[in-house]
């Protein structure tokens, strides 16, 4: 691949960074990830293909890069109190258990690196002196479901989990983004790593809790200038995705479900009032339409086309509160599913360190 060091120098020299790709059914997106992350430059790095039992083509396409290496987690291990790991984890800890570099970097198939990315993290990570970095990358939405759906969710995550604050120790907010996470290698060892989070569906928030309960900085942001992602390609896949996720990331999905319902009705009827009284040359036109740009504000703090945000506005609200009741339904009732996997799970215990970080 251009710009990268040879296969053979890649596989001989001690990298100071091992990329760790999970990947399960990820033929749509694993070529362009390889292809990014292959061209990257300015530091020594591996990169671990971990193929979480993949029945499509994933294999064959990790397989096809030059110096990548492509391992098998095994069967998915039991906890002591006889609950699964979670797929990710068990992969995520195989890719580890193989690693070579003083620093990790775990990030999804479904990632583009940008050119010089790599080394851009390494160097921030230390000078931030952060032991966990974090980017919530730019997100790439392009049937309508994800149009409606991405910047609504990527809003209330930005409102529920400022970076700001989860940069600052004192403030009690932490999280990070799965898709990109870069830690130190002692530090990940230290705190017990992913085999410490291993049942865990939120595993990224999870970990970067132990890492500040460790009194380890961790660092967090949105990082368009990083690496970009598309996690969901249809509605389904969205819809499963989210259900396993949302429930576990906002503390009172029911109160945020309703508020959106109300916020989704307000904007319809703010928009109606305001086009009528605009045409009338009412006052009222002007307070109304005042309410639809600061509910469109909102939205903006998720980094999406303005398009994105008006669909988002004129449906998004409605299908999210959907998501978050149908999310809390599948929690309470203890199993989720993903990628032909279902998970015992209860927002009592799986959520209860996640839900309290966040209130």
């Amino acid at each position: 691949m251009p710009g990268s060091p040879p296969a053979c120098e890649r596989s001989f020299a001690i990298p100071e960074v091992s990329v760790i790709v999970p990947a399960r059914n990820e033929e749509a997106s694993l070529g362009a990830c390889l292809e990014s992350l292959s061209a990257q430059t300015g530091v020594a790095f591996e990169i671990i293909v971990v193929d979480d039992g993949s029945s499509d083509r994933t294999r064959q396409i990790a397989q096809s890069f030059a110096g990548v290496r492509v391992i098998s987690p095994g069967f998915l291990p039991m906890d002591g109190a006889g609950k699964s790991w979670t797929g990710k984890n068990n992969a995520v800890v195989a890719g580890a258990r193989e690693a070579r570099g003083s620093w990790l970097l775990f990030t999804d198939a479904d990632t583009v690196h940008l050119p010089g990315s790599l080394a851009g993290a390494l160097d921030e990570a230390k000078r931030e002196q952060a032991d966990l970095l974090s980017y919530s990358p730019e997100q790439i939405a392009v049937s309508f479901a994800e149009r409606a759906v991405m910047p609504i969710v990527f809003a209330e995550l930005a409102a529920q989990y400022p970076p700001q604050k989860v940069r600052d120790p004192s403030s009690g907010v932490v999280a990070a983004n799965g898709q990109y996470v870069l830690v130190r290698r002692a530090a990940y060892d230290r705190v017990g790593g992913h085999a410490a989070v291993a049942t865990e569906i939120l595993e990224d928030v999870a970990l970067a809790r132990l890492f500040r309960d460790a009194g380890r900085r961790v660092s967090f942001r949105y990082g368009r200038d990083r690496v970009r992602a598309r996690m969901y390609r249809n509605w389904a896949q969205l819809r499963e995705g989210w259900t396993k996720n949302l429930a576990l990331l906002f503390p009172q999905p029911a109160f945020l479900a309703l508020r959106s319902l109300v916020l989704w009705l307000a904007a319809w009827f703010s928009l109606a009032v305001a086009v009528s009284a605009v045409a009338s040359g009412r006052f009222a036109g002007i307070v109304a339409g005042a309410i639809w740009l600061v509910m469109y504000g909102r939205i903006r703090a998720a980094h999406f086309a303005m398009t994105n945000n008006v669909i988002a506005m004129a449906f998004g609200l409605l299908t999210f509160a959907y998501l978050l009741l149908r999310s809390k339904r599948a929690h309470e009732s203890g199993r989720v599913s993903w990628k032909g996997r279902a998970y015992n799970v209860g927002l009592q215990n799986d959520g209860a360190s996640l839900r309290k970080a966040a209130a």
